[in-house]
């Protein structure tokens, strides 16, 4: 029996492989443009094989190539006979028709074609394929939607219709029929987001947040158009109205607030910290058991700080209400290695806005000393605590704290930090080759920030060390940047001005615009820092300033922010100024990237 089975399976491979034969030789001679060789074979091949429509069409084109219309026409009308309920063979006809320039016979036969159509999910997507493949995009949406019809299915076809109109760039019919299919099928709607997301231009989300609205009106249980709407608001940065969609899907779902914590988040990536507060404090506020609570307690904190930091707009008053707020969550929560970050941040606020350093470095004394403290969360603890006690000057217990960082992250990012800021503290001491030394290392730091910063610096002293003798301009400027770090913003103005008065047009001069233009940017007086980094921009274009692609980045930044100086366009040509004439510049990347988006490109 063994060996009966052997044999057919023998006598079977070797028949097929003898079919391969001629089938391979087919093609070659095709390819090859010998029509007249592909044609006896395909047709001897069609019919040894009736049911492979693939010789059968094949066999039709060299008749085509080889212009024997009349033969291929017999050949088509000899197959109808055969097989009436093949439907494609209508399409053939009509081809073959094209061929001949006979427009109004073919689409006859197209016609046919649908009109013949039967109730076959199969011979229904093979008519349309054949359509499509010809992009007669019209026929393959006709065939389409009467096979629904056939099939008594609106649906069925609904995601290939979506295809077909977005082929023909109607967005309206496309979103559609693709919103249609998603009824059929809620499980395809991440596929959907993709493809909107890939084929909408702005204008086209209002469409689909259209239909989308209508569909949720006409039926409100099916959620996934509610989740979909609520992707739509994000994509357009509409985070107000994503959450009002959230809201009601936590509720409605009886959810423990995730899905609203995830949309905090976003927004808060976003800079959008009203929407981003509004979701943590939803959550605060309707979820007290929920898992979230403490984390979005913990987010609703961070983004009312960002929102008063980062956008340069606040008052006294401001400043006092976050740190009462901190204080609460810290009196709720305790202190403790759970609560490490936030007394980090409530430092930061103490040290740098609220300028209570006494309060900011006992905050960080203690957080240091608590158990069981994340590493990292320690480390960057010890790095602003350092950072606070040189504010106050006491220069010693920054370098030990500094070192110990560099010590235990000695290959991190943190470490890299640490050891820059050690350099920077010798350069301001007045020890320049040796903190050069150190920059020259950390230009080859994995953050780029770090490394363009040491490089920087690196280059500002070697710029200006060996102009003069005994390194007293330098030595004056460093301690005006000291001055400026330590929030003794007077104390520098007064350092720079004598440094000019006794060195006079010294190579210092454009690096003393840059430093006064600072000063004034954090006393939020942007209207006089951007004059002094405009006169950096028009006096040094010639002169070769290693300030000057930062002059104009920075410039270009305080035109870009709305709670700055606000001027889009202004801004828009700064940034294209700085990667044009300065494309070596390390933010030559950055300010094309800026340009565009305020151009309106989409950025992926």
């Amino acid at each position: 029996m063994r060996k009966t089975i052997l044999s057919f399976l023998f006598v079977l491979s070797a028949t097929l492989v003898i079919l391969a034969q001629p089938a391979k030789l087919a093609q070659q001679y095709f390819q090859n443009g010998e029509y007249e060789k592909a044609a006896s074979l395909y047709e001897q091949l069609y019919q040894e094989n009736e049911r492979n429509p693939y010789y059968f069409d094949r066999y039709v084109d060299c008749l085509m190539f080889l212009e024997e219309y009349n033969d291929a026409d017999k050949v088509i009308q000899k197959q109808l006979k055969k097989t009436p309920d093949n439907v494609n063979l209508y399409v053939t006809a009509g081809k073959l028709y094209e061929r001949q320039f006979k427009e109004e016979e073919a689409q006859k036969q197209y016609e046919a074609a649908i009109e013949n159509l039967p109730p076959n999910q199969y011979a229904i997507t093979r008519l349309a394929n054949a359509f499509l493949s010809q992009t007669k995009y019209d026929l393959a949406i006709q065939t389409y939607e009467k096979g629904g019809k056939l099939l008594k299915d609106e649906q069925v076809f609904a995601y290939n219709l979506g295809d077909l109109y977005r082929r023909k760039g109607d967005v309206p019919k496309m979103i559609e029929n693709y919103l249609n299919s998603l009824d059929a099928n809620p499980d395809r709607v991440n596929n959907l987001k993709v493809i909107f997301q890939r084929y909408l231009e702005p204008d086209d989300y209002r469409e689909l947040q259209t239909q989308l609205y209508e569909r949720i009106q006409d039926n409100d249980r099916r959620l996934y158009n509610n989740e979909l709407l609520t992707w739509v608001f994000i994509q357009q940065k509409d985070y107000k109205n994503a959450l009002r969609q959230v809201k009601a899907l936590d509720r409605r779902l009886k959810e423990n607030g995730g899905r609203i914590f995830r949309l905090g988040e976003i927004a808060a990536d976003d800079g959008d910290y009203d929407a981003a507060i509004e979701a943590f404090d939803y959550i605060v506020e309707e979820k007290s058991t929920s898992t979230f609570y403490i984390d979005a307690k913990r987010e609703g904190l961070r983004n009312r700080r960002n929102r008063l930091v980062e956008g340069f707009s606040y008052t006294e008053a401001d400043l006092r209400e976050l740190e009462a707020q901190y204080a609460s969550f810290l009196e709720e929560f305790g202190k403790s290695r759970a609560t490490a970050s936030i007394i980090l941040e409530m430092a930061e606020l103490e040290a740098l806005y609220i300028n209570d350093l006494d309060k900011a470095i006992s905050l960080l004394q203690n957080m240091i000393e608590l158990p069981g403290v994340d590493p990292v969360t320690l480390a960057r603890g010890k790095i602003s605590l350092a950072d606070y006690y040189l504010m106050e000057g006491e220069v010693w217990e920054s370098t030990l704290l500094y070192s110990q960082v560099d010590k235990e992250f000695k290959e991190d990012l943190l470490g890299h930090e640490a050891r820059f800021r050690n350099a920077k503290l010798s350069y301001y001491n007045g020890d320049f080759q040796w903190a050069q030394a150190q920059f020259d290392v950390l230009k080859a730091s994995t953050s780029k920030l770090i490394a363009n910063d040491a490089l920087d610096l690196s280059v500002f002293i070697m710029d200006n060390l060996g102009l003069d003798t005994s390194a007293t301009a330098m030595e004056m400027y460093a301690q005006a940047e000291l001055l400026v770090f330590q929030n003794r913003f007077e104390e520098s103005f007064q350092k720079l001005d004598s440094l000019l008065l006794l060195f006079p047009e010294h190579s210092l001069d454009d690096d003393v615009l840059y430093l006064k233009a600072q000063i004034y940017k954090k006393k939020r007086d942007f209207t006089k820092s951007a004059e002094l980094l405009q006169k950096i921009i028009d006096d040094y274009k010639d002169k070769e300033s290693i300030r000057l692609d930062n002059a104009l980045f920075q410039l270009a930044e305080m035109y870009e922010n709305e709670n700055q100086l606000n001027d889009k366009e202004k801004a828009k040509e700064l940034y294209e100024i700085l990667f044009i004439d300065y494309s070596g510049s390390t933010f030559a990347v950055e300010a094309r990237k800026r340009f565009r988006i305020l151009r309106g490109d989409k950025i992926q």
